[in-house]
């Protein structure tokens, strides 16, 4: 998941630091480094030419 809006990317924290079966892959309420395979999409251009964040969260389900 990917965000260039701040609350909501807390919100998505909350939400999944709860949600059962997923871990968070960098750690409890840590934030991932966008990863290479995600493109750039024009919406995080337009954010980042407006000096908006972007936050990242990569979660794997627990089988």
């Amino acid at each position: 998941m990917a965000t260039d809006w701040q609350p909501y990317a807390e919100y998505m924290v909350e939400v999944m630091s709860v949600a059962e079966g997923f871990t968070n892959l960098a750690g409890d309420g840590v934030y991932s480094p966008r990863p290479d395979y995600r493109p750039i999409t024009k919406f995080e251009k337009r954010g980042q030419r407006l000096g908006h964040g972007v936050w990242d969260l990569l979660y794997c389900r627990k089988l």
